[in-house]
């Protein structure tokens, strides 16, 4: 006997055996009972749903003799028995897919004239209609909206958007449904009981999951997993046969996550991997289980899970253990690993610290260990507080010391002063505390903004009131230091000044004079536009207040001649000629 595979054998004849479609083709029975039919009709959506197959039911119900009393056809006329037989001379398959030109539609429209042999109507079923050439959808455009009275065309395609409007505004449009999982569920186990193969319910639930909605799809599987388990489908079979991987896992990960138990994370992350799975699989299936157990923690969203009745309990017994925020993000994470995947060097590295950012959600704040960042970035500074602050002891042990010598010898505390001052003092604890703005920080240069008033374009330039007179000697060194760091500081709205500043070499020609070189006059033009600033802030980092800011265009001779990929080999090749050798071995070519 010849082997017909499920999606063909077990295809539905009538519109009660279709799954999933019930308003659909409750319409179209109802057009069939009362006679009132459309010269065209639309039908479209997702692949394998049963498009073509209602199409096929509904010509065959329009042309039977004697149809039922609920709209079907009857199986038993002459009409309905030569459909069934394939050798109906009144309903005409085209697949526009290869028969998408003018010469094809232009054949059609002349069959159109001929009234059936057998039956009231000629229906013209077309495949694939949007494979159509826009030229034959002009030449169809006129048959189509006033077809013979004998015509009745039905076209289904899986992309309406590229069928013309025109077309749509003369057809009556029907909107296919996917199949839910547990209308695909339903039916495998009607198929498995028709062919006598056991089952678990996991496992077909695991195919229809797999299907992604499509019927046709998920008995294609359904046969490939029939073949594999000889007759005895299982959830472990399953799995190993399509290569899936296990949901098991995913139910572990969020378990440890949960405890912070991130080495047991990385174990089971190197298992996965071991068995050819890639990062990337494993982020996407996670975030989707993290989904499942979110819609799981309400009643309201629990029918959203698309699974088993055996999984969507332990969905709900692990939604229990989990907080709604741990949740979150989680999502937020794994979303976020998986947009920066393709772009990582290391995937396996951006996994992994994926998972153990989410194994550190419920970890205390304070716990140190979790290497999380302090809630406020003050802290941050401390140290930069604790450096500055001895430094600005003595300038106020001086002036202590120039009020005593410049108050009135009748003072009775000129003695204890003096005695004290000549002792060595720590700092004292009651000094005026030092503020961030003083060494160079502050919150709005951080942010990048400017109070109204103040015109700092290069953040932690200090005001002229807190100015010290100083006439510090500084080296070239630490001049591109604090050049590079200045440009570093810059505000975003100055950041294509700031990167070409970067590019750029101060020199130190007569100390303290700085020269800078430009390419061009326009560059030139907009960097002396704040020439000051930029002096005030190299002033203020290298303590002299003293240093000049020259900037002239570059010579002829002094310009960075740019050399081409070809002109950078040979002289590669001219430096080092073992660079040449190599090429001539390996017989390469430069791209």
């Amino acid at each position: 006997m010849e082997y017909i595979v499920s999606a063909r054998k077990y295809r539905p004849m009538t519109f009660d055996t279709v799954v999933g479609q019930v308003a659909l083709t409750t319409t179209l029975k109802n057009a069939v009972k009362s006679g009132k039919l459309a010269h065209a009709y639309l039908f479209c959506g997702p692949r394998g749903i049963g498009k073509t197959t209602c199409a096929r039911i509904f010509a065959k119900a329009i042309n039977c003799q004697n149809p039922t009393a609920e709209g079907e056809a009857c199986n038993e006329c002459e009409s309905c028995q030569s459909f069934n037989e394939q050798r109906s001379l009144n309903i005409f398959e085209l697949d526009a897919a290869s028969n998408n030109s003018v010469e094809h539609i232009k054949t059609l429209m002349e069959q159109t004239r001929i009234p059936p042999q057998l039956g009231k109507y000629k229906v013209f079923i077309i495949d694939e209609v949007h494979m159509l050439s826009t030229a034959a959808f002009n030449a169809f455009l006129k048959t189509l909206e006033e077809p013979p009275a004998h015509v009745i065309f039905i076209l289904a395609t899986t992309e309406k958007h590229k069928i013309l409007p025109t077309i749509l505004s003369r057809c009556q449009i029907y909107d296919f449904e996917r199949m839910t999982v547990r209308n695909t569920i339903n039916h495998l186990k009607h198929v498995a009981e028709q062919e006598g193969i056991t089952y678990e319910e996991q496992a077909l639930a695991l195919i229809a999951e797999k299907a992604d909605g499509g019927m046709r799809d998920a008995l294609s599987i359904f046969d490939q997993a029939a073949s594999f388990c000889q007759g005895n489908i299982t959830y472990e079979k399953v799995i190993e046969d399509l290569n899936v991987l296990d949901s098991e896992n995913y139910f572990q990960i969020i378990d440890l996550a949960v405890n912070n138990q991130v080495s047991d994370i990385m174990v089971l992350l190197n298992n996965v991997i071991n068995k050819g799975f890639n990062g990337g699989l494993l982020i996407q299936g996670l975030a989707k289980h993290v989904r499942n157990v979110l819609m799981a923690k309400d009643p309201q969203t629990l029918p959203l899970l698309e699974v088993s009745d055996q999984q969507r309990q332990r969905y709900q017994e692990q939604a229990k253990k989990c907080e709604t925020r741990f949740l979150y993000q989680a999502l937020k994470l794994m979303n976020q690993c998986d947009i920066n995947y393709r772009q990582s060097n290391n995937k396996r590295l951006l996994v992994e610290l994926t998972l153990i950012e989410i194994a550190q959600i419920t970890q205390p704040d304070e716990d140190a260990s979790a290497g999380r960042r302090p809630r406020r970035l003050k802290s941050l500074f401390k140290h930069l507080i604790r450096q500055s602050q001895p430094q600005k002891a003595a300038p106020q042990v001086a002036a202590a010391k120039t009020s005593v010598s410049s108050d009135s010898p009748n003072n009775p505390n000129i003695t204890s002063q003096a005695s004290t001052s000549s002792k060595p003092t720590a700092p004292s604890k009651t000094s005026t505390p030092t503020k961030l703005g003083g060494i160079g920080f502050s919150w709005n240069n951080l942010r990048g903004r400017e109070k109204p008033g103040k015109m700092n374009i290069i953040p932690g330039t200090v005001s002229n009131t807190m100015e010290q007179q100083t006439d510090s000697t500084f080296t070239q060194e630490g001049l591109e230091l604090q050049w590079m760091a200045m440009c570093n500081r810059m505000p975003q709205q100055f950041s294509g000044i700031a990167t070409r500043m970067k590019n750029m070499n101060p020199v130190i020609t007569e100390f303290p004079m700085v020269e800078v070189i430009v390419d061009n006059a326009l560059i030139k033009q907009e960097m002396e536009d704040f020439k000051g600033r930029i002096v005030k802030t190299l002033q203020n980092a290298l303590h002299n207040n003293a240093i000049t800011l020259n900037i002239r265009i570059a010579e002829q001779q002094e310009r960075v001649i740019v050399l081409t990929r070809r002109e950078q080999f040979e002289l590669m090749s001219k430096e080092n000629p073992a660079v040449d050798k190599l090429r001539q071995v390996f017989d390469l070519e430069l791209a």
